[in-house]
């Protein structure tokens, strides 16, 4: 892993997040690029031109946080954009040859029963890019154990599994698959592939209706480090495709960070 992405917003947890994300470039061998994304939205017959000064403000902002924040020995990057969120985060990923996002449950100061609000919401939903969820206030520590869970084992697009294949390497972590049967389940569904197996540690299968009703059943007893899951249109994240924001009584699993891996297809 190389080069890792981290959108800042106005949250009270943008400075624990940041340092997060240093210790976990520290480990990974990665360079930090923590930007912030803005747009300018002006009513009609409006003379002032306001661009430069919510640039020189996001970049004061930028450089605030990074500030206070331990650096080690990480590259760290700060840069602001101007456009659409998504847009601008597809363009900078692409730039920097981001090989992962480490986002925030929540960007904005927003209310407390809410896990997942509408900004990172709308980077898993809207984007393919590999992207680390880390739970506000979580402190930093190596991961020994990681659930992969997944209701088809299929892969088509064998680059897909890097971000994980990165991790596991990175801290010398145990793998353990799960692969739950779904109402939509092929026979070919778990026929995993030789890299994957390469991967695995163990492997543990489920009935239930959905992959995140198995993943809620079996991950106390795994008691993993990291949860990973696959971005799929109807997947681990269904209720993500209805709407951006998902509450904490929704997502029971939010005290340890979930990698969210682009389309295996």
């Amino acid at each position: 892993m190389k080069n890792i992405l981290v959108p800042v917003g106005s949250s009270k947890n943008a400075k624990s997040h940041l340092q997060y994300a240093v210790d976990f470039a520290e480990a990974t061998g990665a360079r930090l690029y923590v930007v912030q994304i803005y747009n300018v939205y002006t009513k009609a017959g409006t003379m002032i031109k306001i661009d430069h000064i919510i640039e020189r403000e996001s970049k004061a902002f930028l450089e605030h946080h990074v500030s206070q924040i331990d650096h080690k020995d990480v590259e760290v990057i700060t840069r602001t954009f101007k456009g659409k969120l998504v847009n601008t985060i597809d363009l900078v990923c692409k730039a920097f040859d981001i090989d992962m996002i480490i986002l925030e449950p929540r960007t904005n100061s927003i209310k407390d029963e809410v896990y997942l609000g509408k900004t990172s919401g709308k980077i898993i939903k809207q984007t393919n890019i590999p992207a680390l969820i880390v739970p506000e206030g979580f402190v930093f520590k190596p991961i020994a154990s990681i659930l992969f869970a997944l209701k088809s084992a299929i892969i088509n697009r064998e680059e897909a599994l890097e971000p994980l294949k990165s991790i596991k390497n990175s801290f010398n972590a145990t793998v353990n698959l799960l692969l739950v049967e779904t109402p939509f389940y092929n026979p070919d569904d778990f026929n995993v592939s030789s890299q994957l197996d390469s991967m695995i540690t163990s492997t543990t299968k489920s009935q239930n209706a959905t992959t995140y009703l198995g993943v809620l059943e079996h991950y106390k007893s795994s008691n993993p480090d990291l949860l990973c899951v696959v971005r799929r249109k109807r997947g681990f994240f269904t209720m993500l495709w209805e709407k951006n924001v998902m509450l904490k009584k929704d997502f029971h699993i939010s005290e340890f960070p979930v990698l969210v891996l682009s389309g295996l297809k």
